[in-house]
Protein backbone atom coordinates (compact mmCIF):
# COMPACT_ATOMS: atom_id res chain seq x y z
CA UNK A 1 0.00 0.00 0.00
CA UNK A 2 1.25 3.08 -1.06
CA UNK A 3 1.83 6.24 0.54
CA UNK A 4 -1.18 8.61 1.29
CA UNK A 5 -1.39 11.66 -1.33
CA UNK A 6 -1.87 14.34 1.41
CA UNK A 7 -2.35 17.81 0.06
CA UNK A 8 -0.25 19.84 3.11
CA UNK A 9 -1.64 22.92 1.51
CA UNK A 10 -5.36 22.45 2.19
CA UNK A 11 -4.26 20.77 5.68
CA UNK A 12 -2.36 23.88 6.91
CA UNK A 13 -5.35 25.90 6.15
CA UNK A 14 -8.01 24.22 7.75
CA UNK A 15 -6.09 23.43 10.84
CA UNK A 16 -7.92 24.76 14.03
CA UNK A 17 -5.45 26.77 15.83
CA UNK A 18 -4.71 30.08 14.16
CA UNK A 19 -1.00 29.77 11.73
CA UNK A 20 1.14 31.71 9.88
CA UNK A 21 4.54 31.68 8.17
CA UNK A 22 7.05 34.14 8.39
CA UNK A 23 9.84 34.41 5.77
CA UNK A 24 13.61 35.58 7.36
CA UNK A 25 12.25 39.18 7.01
CA UNK A 26 9.37 38.60 8.66
CA UNK A 27 7.05 39.39 5.94
CA UNK A 28 3.70 36.83 5.83
CA UNK A 29 4.33 33.95 3.22
CA UNK A 30 0.93 32.37 4.12
CA UNK A 31 -1.96 31.86 6.89
CA UNK A 32 -4.57 29.71 7.86
CA UNK A 33 -8.18 30.28 7.82
CA UNK A 34 -8.57 30.71 11.61
CA UNK A 35 -5.38 33.29 11.96
CA UNK A 36 -7.53 35.15 8.84
CA UNK A 37 -10.40 35.54 11.14
CA UNK A 38 -8.43 36.30 14.36
CA UNK A 39 -6.78 39.54 12.52
CA UNK A 40 -10.13 40.21 11.06
CA UNK A 41 -8.92 40.20 7.28
CA UNK A 42 -8.97 38.01 4.11
CA UNK A 43 -5.71 36.09 3.81
CA UNK A 44 -4.63 37.19 0.32
CA UNK A 45 -5.03 40.92 2.41
CA UNK A 46 -2.50 39.87 4.53
CA UNK A 47 -0.40 37.56 2.36
CA UNK A 48 3.06 39.75 1.34
CA UNK A 49 2.76 42.23 4.54
CA UNK A 50 4.99 42.88 7.45
CA UNK A 51 4.35 41.18 10.60
CA UNK A 52 4.26 44.73 12.47
CA UNK A 53 1.95 46.09 9.65
CA UNK A 54 -0.56 43.62 11.43
CA UNK A 55 0.19 42.86 14.90
CA UNK A 56 1.53 45.43 16.81
CA UNK A 57 2.56 45.21 20.76
CA UNK A 58 0.56 46.80 23.06
CA UNK A 59 -2.92 47.69 24.14
CA UNK A 60 -5.31 48.99 22.18
CA UNK A 61 -6.43 52.02 24.46
CA UNK A 62 -6.98 52.96 27.97
CA UNK A 63 -8.92 50.09 30.32
CA UNK A 64 -10.48 53.24 32.62
CA UNK A 65 -10.68 56.70 33.02
CA UNK A 66 -9.51 55.79 36.02
CA UNK A 67 -11.32 57.42 39.75
CA UNK A 68 -7.93 58.56 41.05
CA UNK A 69 -7.91 61.31 38.48
CA UNK A 70 -5.03 62.60 36.36
CA UNK A 71 -2.08 61.61 38.11
CA UNK A 72 -3.30 57.77 38.28
CA UNK A 73 -3.96 58.24 34.62
CA UNK A 74 -0.59 59.84 33.60
CA UNK A 75 1.34 56.72 35.36
CA UNK A 76 -1.21 54.24 33.97
CA UNK A 77 -0.07 55.72 30.41
CA UNK A 78 3.87 55.82 31.19
CA UNK A 79 3.57 51.67 32.56
CA UNK A 80 1.66 50.97 29.35
CA UNK A 81 4.41 52.28 27.10
CA UNK A 82 7.30 50.69 28.98
CA UNK A 83 5.40 47.44 28.73
CA UNK A 84 4.56 48.10 24.73
CA UNK A 85 8.08 48.30 24.42
CA UNK A 86 9.25 45.57 26.42
CA UNK A 87 6.53 43.06 24.30
CA UNK A 88 7.37 44.37 21.06
CA UNK A 89 11.26 43.51 22.15
CA UNK A 90 10.30 40.55 23.20
CA UNK A 91 8.04 39.45 20.12
CA UNK A 92 10.96 40.47 17.85
CA UNK A 93 14.00 39.13 19.59
CA UNK A 94 12.48 35.50 19.68
CA UNK A 95 11.78 35.45 16.19
CA UNK A 96 15.70 36.65 16.05
CA UNK A 97 16.40 33.58 18.11
CA UNK A 98 14.45 31.10 16.34
CA UNK A 99 15.92 32.39 12.79
CA UNK A 100 19.16 31.78 14.66
CA UNK A 101 19.44 29.13 16.46
CA UNK A 102 16.86 26.71 14.59
CA UNK A 103 15.04 25.66 18.34
CA UNK A 104 11.43 26.39 18.80
CA UNK A 105 10.27 29.40 21.73
CA UNK A 106 6.83 30.11 23.21
CA UNK A 107 6.19 33.36 24.02
CA UNK A 108 4.68 34.51 27.80
CA UNK A 109 0.89 35.96 27.32
CA UNK A 110 0.74 39.35 26.66
CA UNK A 111 -1.48 41.88 25.38
CA UNK A 112 -1.33 42.72 21.31
CA UNK A 113 -3.15 45.41 19.41
CA UNK A 114 -4.05 44.87 16.09
CA UNK A 115 -3.77 46.92 13.05
CA UNK A 116 -7.49 46.84 11.24
CA UNK A 117 -8.00 48.54 7.47
CA UNK A 118 -9.85 51.83 7.82
CA UNK A 119 -9.87 52.04 11.81
CA UNK A 120 -6.89 53.71 14.23
CA UNK A 121 -4.15 51.76 15.87
CA UNK A 122 -4.25 49.70 18.38
CA UNK A 123 -8.48 49.02 17.19
CA UNK A 124 -8.26 45.84 18.32
CA UNK A 125 -7.17 44.17 21.89
CA UNK A 126 -6.28 40.79 22.38
CA UNK A 127 -4.10 38.56 24.64
CA UNK A 128 -2.18 35.87 23.28
CA UNK A 129 0.79 33.27 23.55
CA UNK A 130 2.73 32.93 20.53
CA UNK A 131 4.87 29.63 20.05
CA UNK A 132 7.67 30.57 16.97
CA UNK A 133 8.22 27.04 14.95
CA UNK A 134 11.23 26.78 13.33
CA UNK A 135 10.81 25.13 9.02
CA UNK A 136 14.00 24.32 8.11
CA UNK A 137 15.06 24.05 4.46
CA UNK A 138 16.63 20.84 2.76
CA UNK A 139 19.87 21.96 3.59
CA UNK A 140 18.81 22.48 7.49
CA UNK A 141 19.42 26.38 7.64
CA UNK A 142 15.77 27.86 8.69
CA UNK A 143 13.74 28.96 5.97
CA UNK A 144 10.60 30.06 7.50
CA UNK A 145 8.97 30.23 11.05
CA UNK A 146 5.42 29.39 11.78
CA UNK A 147 3.92 31.37 14.28
CA UNK A 148 0.80 29.40 16.23
CA UNK A 149 -1.64 31.91 18.21
CA UNK A 150 -3.15 30.85 21.82
CA UNK A 151 -5.96 33.31 22.36
CA UNK A 152 -6.43 33.94 25.91
CA UNK A 153 -8.40 37.44 25.75
CA UNK A 154 -11.07 35.43 27.34
CA UNK A 155 -8.80 34.52 30.31
CA UNK A 156 -6.80 37.51 31.16
CA UNK A 157 -8.57 40.15 29.21
CA UNK A 158 -12.80 41.40 30.10
CA UNK A 159 -15.17 38.88 31.53
CA UNK A 160 -11.96 36.26 32.31
CA UNK A 161 -10.73 35.27 35.98
CA UNK A 162 -7.48 38.06 35.29
CA UNK A 163 -10.41 40.64 33.51
CA UNK A 164 -9.63 44.41 34.07
CA UNK A 165 -12.64 46.61 35.01
CA UNK A 166 -13.96 49.80 33.50
CA UNK A 167 -12.65 51.96 36.27
CA UNK A 168 -9.57 51.42 38.19
CA UNK A 169 -8.50 53.37 41.42
CA UNK A 170 -4.71 53.51 41.71
CA UNK A 171 -4.75 51.01 43.88
CA UNK A 172 -6.60 48.53 42.17
CA UNK A 173 -4.29 49.45 38.94
CA UNK A 174 -1.01 48.61 40.78
CA UNK A 175 -2.60 45.13 42.46
CA UNK A 176 -4.03 44.47 38.49
CA UNK A 177 -0.45 45.14 37.61
CA UNK A 178 1.07 42.82 40.05
CA UNK A 179 -1.02 40.37 39.38
CA UNK A 180 -0.30 40.33 35.72
CA UNK A 181 3.34 40.46 35.88
CA UNK A 182 3.27 37.63 38.34
CA UNK A 183 1.05 35.89 35.59
CA UNK A 184 3.76 36.32 32.90
CA UNK A 185 6.44 35.39 35.17
CA UNK A 186 4.48 31.78 35.94
CA UNK A 187 4.35 31.61 32.21
CA UNK A 188 7.82 32.06 31.54
CA UNK A 189 9.09 29.56 34.19
CA UNK A 190 6.84 27.07 32.82
CA UNK A 191 8.13 27.60 29.14
CA UNK A 192 11.62 27.40 30.91
CA UNK A 193 10.99 24.08 32.47
CA UNK A 194 9.12 22.44 29.52
CA UNK A 195 12.62 23.16 27.49
CA UNK A 196 14.91 22.24 30.56
CA UNK A 197 12.88 18.81 30.13
CA UNK A 198 13.38 18.64 26.72
CA UNK A 199 17.15 19.04 26.88
CA UNK A 200 17.42 16.31 29.64
CA UNK A 201 15.18 13.71 27.44
CA UNK A 202 17.76 14.27 24.60
CA UNK A 203 20.48 14.30 26.91
CA UNK A 204 19.51 11.45 28.85
CA UNK A 205 18.55 9.27 25.31
CA UNK A 206 21.62 9.72 23.80
CA UNK A 207 23.00 8.50 27.02
CA UNK A 208 21.15 5.32 26.97
CA UNK A 209 21.59 4.82 23.23
CA UNK A 210 25.43 4.74 24.08
CA UNK A 211 25.19 2.83 27.18
CA UNK A 212 23.18 0.20 25.26
CA UNK A 213 25.66 -0.67 22.32
CA UNK A 214 26.22 -4.36 22.13
CA UNK A 215 29.12 -5.39 19.84
CA UNK A 216 28.61 -8.88 20.50
CA UNK A 217 24.98 -8.49 18.83
CA UNK A 218 26.50 -7.87 15.56
CA UNK A 219 27.25 -11.71 15.47
CA UNK A 220 23.52 -12.90 16.27
CA UNK A 221 21.56 -12.35 13.00
CA UNK A 222 18.41 -13.70 14.52
CA UNK A 223 18.36 -11.73 17.73
CA UNK A 224 16.10 -8.41 17.57
CA UNK A 225 16.50 -5.76 20.24
CA UNK A 226 14.40 -3.01 20.68
CA UNK A 227 14.30 0.03 23.38
CA UNK A 228 11.57 2.62 22.90
CA UNK A 229 11.52 5.82 25.61
CA UNK A 230 8.45 6.32 27.43
CA UNK A 231 6.31 8.68 26.14
CA UNK A 232 5.07 11.09 29.83
CA UNK A 233 8.17 10.53 31.06
CA UNK A 234 11.85 11.05 30.69
CA UNK A 235 14.40 8.58 29.83
CA UNK A 236 14.31 5.52 31.99
CA UNK A 237 16.37 2.96 33.24
CA UNK A 238 15.44 -0.11 31.12
CA UNK A 239 18.52 -2.15 29.62
CA UNK A 240 19.38 -5.14 27.76
CA UNK A 241 23.19 -6.74 27.27
CA UNK A 242 24.41 -9.73 25.18
CA UNK A 243 27.49 -11.57 25.68
CA UNK A 244 29.24 -14.39 23.69
CA UNK A 245 31.08 -17.24 25.44
CA UNK A 246 33.23 -19.81 24.51
CA UNK A 247 31.54 -23.41 23.74
CA UNK A 248 29.15 -22.61 21.23
CA UNK A 249 27.09 -20.92 24.25
CA UNK A 250 26.18 -16.95 25.18
CA UNK A 251 24.25 -15.09 27.36
CA UNK A 252 21.54 -12.44 27.37
CA UNK A 253 19.73 -9.90 30.02
CA UNK A 254 17.28 -7.36 30.50
CA UNK A 255 17.24 -5.29 33.43
CA UNK A 256 14.88 -2.50 35.08
CA UNK A 257 16.30 0.58 37.19
CA UNK A 258 13.36 1.97 39.56
CA UNK A 259 13.14 6.01 38.59
CA UNK A 260 13.06 7.84 35.51
CA UNK A 261 15.57 10.55 34.38
CA UNK A 262 19.46 10.99 34.06
CA UNK A 263 19.73 9.49 37.59
CA UNK A 264 18.43 6.31 36.31
CA UNK A 265 19.67 6.20 33.09
CA UNK A 266 23.23 6.45 35.04
CA UNK A 267 22.49 3.49 37.83
CA UNK A 268 21.28 1.37 34.47
CA UNK A 269 25.04 2.14 33.02
CA UNK A 270 26.86 1.26 36.07
CA UNK A 271 24.61 -2.23 36.89
CA UNK A 272 24.62 -3.01 33.32
CA UNK A 273 28.30 -2.72 33.11
CA UNK A 274 28.72 -4.68 36.44
CA UNK A 275 26.58 -7.11 35.10
CA UNK A 276 28.28 -7.62 31.48
CA UNK A 277 31.50 -7.66 33.43
CA UNK A 278 29.85 -10.72 35.53
CA UNK A 279 28.91 -12.17 32.54
CA UNK A 280 31.99 -12.73 31.25
CA UNK A 281 33.49 -13.93 34.28
CA UNK A 282 30.75 -15.94 35.55
CA UNK A 283 28.73 -18.19 33.86
CA UNK A 284 25.80 -19.24 36.22
CA UNK A 285 23.19 -16.84 36.08
CA UNK A 286 22.08 -17.37 39.61
CA UNK A 287 25.48 -16.30 41.15
CA UNK A 288 26.33 -13.56 38.44
CA UNK A 289 22.86 -12.08 39.44
CA UNK A 290 24.16 -12.43 44.05
CA UNK A 291 27.34 -10.65 42.67
CA UNK A 292 25.30 -7.69 41.22
CA UNK A 293 23.25 -7.53 43.96
CA UNK A 294 26.53 -7.11 46.20
CA UNK A 295 27.44 -4.32 44.13
CA UNK A 296 23.89 -2.87 43.83
CA UNK A 297 23.86 -2.27 47.63
CA UNK A 298 27.00 0.14 47.50
CA UNK A 299 24.71 2.37 44.47
CA UNK A 300 22.46 4.97 45.77
CA UNK A 301 19.04 4.70 43.89
CA UNK A 302 19.46 1.12 42.69
CA UNK A 303 17.69 -0.64 45.66
CA UNK A 304 14.47 -2.29 43.55
CA UNK A 305 16.41 -3.05 40.08
CA UNK A 306 14.88 -5.81 38.85
CA UNK A 307 17.08 -8.27 36.12
CA UNK A 308 16.69 -11.43 34.12
CA UNK A 309 19.64 -13.26 32.91
CA UNK A 310 20.04 -16.51 30.85
CA UNK A 311 22.36 -18.34 29.27
CA UNK A 312 22.13 -19.88 26.11
CA UNK A 313 23.94 -23.78 25.33
CA UNK A 314 23.24 -24.15 21.60
CA UNK A 315 25.42 -27.50 21.42
CA UNK A 316 23.14 -28.96 24.22
CA UNK A 317 19.95 -26.57 23.15
CA UNK A 318 19.32 -25.76 26.76
CA UNK A 319 18.63 -22.58 28.81
CA UNK A 320 19.67 -21.63 32.10
CA UNK A 321 18.03 -18.67 33.73
CA UNK A 322 17.93 -16.86 37.01
CA UNK A 323 15.40 -13.71 37.78
CA UNK A 324 15.48 -10.91 40.49
CA UNK A 325 11.87 -10.13 40.70
CA UNK A 326 11.38 -9.13 37.07
CA UNK A 327 8.99 -10.04 34.57
CA UNK A 328 8.99 -13.81 33.25
CA UNK A 329 11.31 -14.53 29.93
CA UNK A 330 8.76 -16.22 27.44
CA UNK A 331 9.97 -19.34 25.20
CA UNK A 332 7.30 -19.18 22.11
CA UNK A 333 7.36 -22.81 20.56
CA UNK A 334 6.72 -23.50 16.96
CA UNK A 335 3.48 -24.87 17.38
CA UNK A 336 2.36 -22.00 18.79
CA UNK A 337 2.53 -22.67 22.57
CA UNK A 338 4.45 -20.75 24.62
CA UNK A 339 6.50 -21.54 28.63
CA UNK A 340 7.00 -18.81 30.84
CA UNK A 341 10.19 -18.89 32.85
CA UNK A 342 8.82 -17.98 35.88
CA UNK A 343 11.20 -21.43 37.93
CA UNK A 344 13.88 -19.06 39.04
CA UNK A 345 12.22 -15.88 40.60
CA UNK A 346 13.02 -14.26 44.32
CA UNK A 347 13.12 -10.15 44.53
CA UNK A 348 14.84 -7.21 42.55
CA UNK A 349 18.01 -6.34 43.58
CA UNK A 350 18.73 -5.10 47.31
CA UNK A 351 15.01 -6.36 48.50
CA UNK A 352 16.77 -9.70 50.25
CA UNK A 353 20.34 -10.71 51.74
CA UNK A 354 23.02 -10.85 49.15
CA UNK A 355 24.26 -13.55 51.09
CA UNK A 356 21.69 -16.02 49.98
CA UNK A 357 22.09 -18.10 46.87
CA UNK A 358 19.60 -16.75 44.00
CA UNK A 359 17.71 -19.54 42.33
CA UNK A 360 18.61 -21.10 39.12
CA UNK A 361 16.65 -22.65 36.69
CA UNK A 362 16.86 -25.37 32.79
CA UNK A 363 15.13 -25.56 30.17
CA UNK A 364 15.57 -27.15 26.72
CA UNK A 365 14.50 -25.93 24.19
CA UNK A 366 13.84 -27.20 20.30
CA UNK A 367 15.42 -25.16 16.90
CA UNK A 368 13.00 -22.34 15.62
CA UNK A 369 12.02 -21.96 18.98
CA UNK A 370 11.85 -17.97 20.45
CA UNK A 371 13.41 -16.66 23.56
CA UNK A 372 11.97 -13.36 24.40
CA UNK A 373 12.88 -11.46 27.14
CA UNK A 374 11.71 -7.84 27.80
CA UNK A 375 10.79 -4.90 30.65
CA UNK A 376 7.38 -4.67 32.72
CA UNK A 377 6.36 -1.48 30.40
CA UNK A 378 5.92 -4.19 27.45
CA UNK A 379 2.99 -5.81 29.21
CA UNK A 380 1.87 -3.83 32.03
CA UNK A 381 -0.95 -1.20 32.08
CA UNK A 382 -2.52 0.27 34.73
CA UNK A 383 -5.72 -0.77 36.45
CA UNK A 384 -5.20 -4.76 35.18
CA UNK A 385 -3.27 -7.14 36.88
CA UNK A 386 -0.25 -8.52 35.10
CA UNK A 387 -1.69 -11.70 33.66
CA UNK A 388 -3.96 -9.93 31.29
CA UNK A 389 -0.77 -8.36 29.91
CA UNK A 390 1.32 -11.80 29.58
CA UNK A 391 -2.42 -13.15 27.82
CA UNK A 392 -1.78 -10.20 24.76
CA UNK A 393 2.73 -11.33 24.45
CA UNK A 394 1.65 -14.67 24.22
CA UNK A 395 -0.98 -14.43 21.88
CA UNK A 396 1.22 -11.82 19.83
CA UNK A 397 4.01 -14.24 19.83
CA UNK A 398 1.92 -17.22 18.93
CA UNK A 399 -0.41 -15.67 16.15
CA UNK A 400 2.96 -14.14 14.57
CA UNK A 401 5.28 -16.98 15.10
CA UNK A 402 6.14 -17.41 11.48
CA UNK A 403 8.32 -13.71 11.01
CA UNK A 404 11.48 -13.23 11.37
CA UNK A 405 12.90 -11.80 14.91
CA UNK A 406 12.77 -7.80 13.48
CA UNK A 407 9.52 -8.15 11.75
CA UNK A 408 8.30 -10.10 15.09
CA UNK A 409 9.58 -7.44 17.13
CA UNK A 410 7.44 -4.87 15.39
CA UNK A 411 4.39 -6.91 15.47
CA UNK A 412 5.15 -7.76 19.18
CA UNK A 413 4.70 -3.80 20.14
CA UNK A 414 2.02 -3.28 17.24
CA UNK A 415 -0.21 -5.70 18.95
CA UNK A 416 0.55 -4.74 22.46
CA UNK A 417 0.09 -1.10 22.16
CA UNK A 418 3.69 0.46 22.30
CA UNK A 419 4.64 1.16 18.77
CA UNK A 420 5.59 4.27 19.17
CA UNK A 421 6.36 4.51 23.23
CA UNK A 422 3.49 3.62 25.94
CA UNK A 423 3.60 4.97 29.90
CA UNK A 424 6.62 3.47 30.84
CA UNK A 425 10.05 2.32 29.12
CA UNK A 426 10.07 -0.65 26.98
CA UNK A 427 13.00 -2.77 26.66
CA UNK A 428 12.70 -6.01 24.25
CA UNK A 429 14.99 -8.93 23.04
CA UNK A 430 13.66 -11.52 20.65
CA UNK A 431 16.06 -14.55 19.91
CA UNK A 432 15.47 -17.36 17.50
CA UNK A 433 17.07 -20.61 18.76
Amino acid sequence: MGQPDIDYGALFRAAPSPCLVLDPDLVIADVNDAAARIFRRIRTDLLGRHIGDVLSAGPAGEHGDGADGADGADGADGAKDAENAEHADGLGASLARVLASGEAETLPVQRFGLTLPGQPAHAAERWWSLTHIPLRSADGTVAFVMVRVEDVTELVGRGGPFAVPGRLTAEERRTHTELLARFRDVTRQVDALRQAHGRERQIGLALQETMLHCPDLAGHPDVAVRYLPATELNVCGDWYDLVDLSGNRYTAAVGDVVGHGLQAAAVMGMLRSALSAAMRAIETPGVALEILGRYASSIEHALGTTVVKVLIDRDRRLISYSSAGHPPPVLAHADGTCTLLDQATQPPLGARAETEHRPQAHLTYTAGDTLVLYTDGLIERRGEVIDAGLHRLTASLARHRQLRPEELADAVLADLGVSDGGPDDVALMLIRL
